[in-house]
């Protein structure tokens, strides 16, 4: 007995934001029917997000920088970031295509400019639009390979992840691929072993004020909701009424394949409860949609899981990048990490090593310094939680009176800063690895930040990094038997990836690029090879 069909497509792809924009628009320039359906009005967090694709071996935007790399170097740095996440031979093509997928991005309407950052920083100010996204430059990774600046961001005013998506889904009206927004998938439709479609609950026939209401408060809980979550919370509440009282059940087939591309479980606190109990309380990196239910359709028809433990707390130093002078301590008054570190390893060494406590040690120059700089290299979230650590400061005369009042060991923090004094006099090189242009002796009066992850001032932000396993050559959703679920796919933050194991800035994007085309691509190869019938 055949399903009766609501709608209907070669390939259906779940979400509608980066992985899922670059699914459809390879699958459907590969000559597929495709239907990309997204709870929302699309964009996911990649529109919240600051728009950085992480790319290098020579981009032709390093290039116009004047910057030198190689695929070597970019592979020599990401393997020691990347880890086992996923295998050798996939980091190498990563590596290796790179510097295509940002010319594949740029076809696509996606502007790029090659103006490098001078200073390091987790975000460039609206001047600059290339720059150190990573860790590259820390002595930790030199002895690895030659550093170079491989966050491009996308060229637009504040965080640019909208420009990068809107032109993503221009491309994808004009390659013909269909999109119904405001459509919840439920639940995968599962033939004969075959996933061949799914059940979904969608407002295409609510009244036009219900359609309105739904677009407008889902779009204020995305944004500002990320950085306000009592208003997120709220606003999603609503939302949620709206699709309970006025959503329509309906059934979409996928005569070809379904790729889930629904984004990570941010949002969902059960999940981050079950499997990353450490990294609850900081501010969630995502929307409401990120709330694992692309996981959760994935597990249901069968899927494996990985790395779901895996979380990347963001503790960001700079801006202002003075700070990065300044010394990161524990309770014991010891070093935590390199402080030019990328924020995620600055936050994993605090929660992993450190209980989650951590004060920066700085001096009033540093400070001084550092006030100057934040009106010029912050954007305006970057003034709040740059003024929010500025802030979040005790002082004093001595060490031991700053220590007292943070509750930091005396000794501890006295044989600490003993030993980076004389280090800087006699020139000898950091023992974490701090580049030597950043240390500089420190004199009274001192201050201690709180760069603890559980800070009321300043939230640490997070993001998960697991999701569904797949094939690596294909996108295929495996079940843990290693064996394929015929007709599923995952892409972006719904799958393991590039950055399941360690995160920089811009790698989540790359990989959805890389990832959401490698689904679009299979399927539409499958399609015209007739060996999905």
């Amino acid at each position: 007995m055949s399903t009766a069909w609501d709608d209907r497509a070669e390939v259906v792809v779940l979400g509608f934001g980066a992985a899922g924009a670059c699914a459809a628009i390879e699958a459907a320039a590969g000559g597929a029917d495709v239907l990309v359906v997204d709870r929302f009005s699309g964009g996911g967090t990649t529109a919240i997000s600051g728009g950085v694709v992480y790319a290098g071996g020579g981009t032709k935007i390093q290039s116009a920088a004047g910057v030198g790399d190689s695929v070597e170097a970019m592979h020599a740095y990401l393997r020691e970031e990347v880890g086992d996440a996923v295998s050798p031979e996939t980091l190498r093509r990563f590596c290796a295509t790179s510097a295509d997928h940002l010319e594949w991005l740029r076809r696509q309407g996606v502007p790029f400019e090659g103006s490098l950052c001078p200073y390091k920083t987790s975000y460039p100010d609206n001047r600059y639009y290339l720059y150190f996204s990573g860790s590259e430059n820390s002595g930790a990774f030199r002895r690895y390979a030659v550093p170079a600046p491989r966050g491009h961001r996308a060229k637009g005013p504040g965080t640019s992840g909208a420009t990068l998506f809107t032109a993503l889904a221009e491309s994808v009206r004009c390659q013909g691929a269909r999109v119904r927004t405001q459509t919840t998938a439920r639940r995968l439709i599962v033939e004969r072993g075959r996933v061949t479609g799914v059940e979904c609950r969608s407002l295409d026939r609510a009244p036009g004020w219900v359609r309105l209401a739904h677009r407008v408060l889902s779009r204020y809980a995305a944004k500002p909701g990320v950085y306000l979550p009592w208003l997120r919370r709220l606003l999603h509440g609503r939302v949620a009424g709206l699709e309970r009282r006025h959503g329509r059940r309906i059934r979409i087939g996928a005569t070809t394949g379904v790729i889930i591309a629904a984004g990570g479980f941010a949002e969902n606190r059960e999940m981050l409860r079950e499997h990353a109990p450490d990294h609850r309380g900081g501010l969630a990196l995502g929307t409401p949609g990120d709330d694992g239910s692309g996981i959760r359709l994935g597990v249901e028809a069968g899927a494996a899981t990985a790395l779901l433990d895996r979380v990347s707390a963001w503790r960001f130093l700079s801006p202002p990048s003075a700070l990065l002078s300044g010394l990161l301590v524990d309770r014991d008054g010891a070093r935590v990490i390199d402080e030019s570190r990328y924020g995620a390893a600055v936050g994993e060494a605090l929660i992993s090593r450190h209980r989650g406590r951590g004060w920066l040690l700085v001096d009033a120059a540093i400070l001084a310094e550092a006030r100057r700089q934040v009106p010029r290299q912050a954007l305006w979230f970057q003034r709040v939680q740059a003024y929010a650590q500025l802030a979040a400061r005790v002082t004093g005369p001595t060490l031991e009176s700053v220590a007292a009042r943070a509750g930091v060991d005396p000794a501890g923090l006295r044989a600490t800063v003993r030993a980076h004094q004389d280090r800087v006099r006699r020139r000898a090189a950091d023992p974490t690895g701090r580049p030597a242009e950043l240390s500089r002796e420190l004199r009274p009066p001192f201050a201690l930040l709180d760069m603890s992850i559980r800070n009321r001032l300043n939230p640490c932000p997070m993001l998960p990094l697991g999701g569904l396993v797949v094939d690596e050559r294909t996108g295929a959703v495996r079940r843990p038997d290693g064996s394929a679920i015929p007709g599923l796919y995952a892409a972006g933050r719904s799958a393991v990836g590039l950055c399941s194991r360690s995160y920089v800035s811009g790698l989540s994007l790359a990989d959805c690029v890389f990832s959401g085309r490698r689904a679009g691509a299979h399927l539409a190869a499958t399609r015209r090879s007739g060996a999905h019938r």
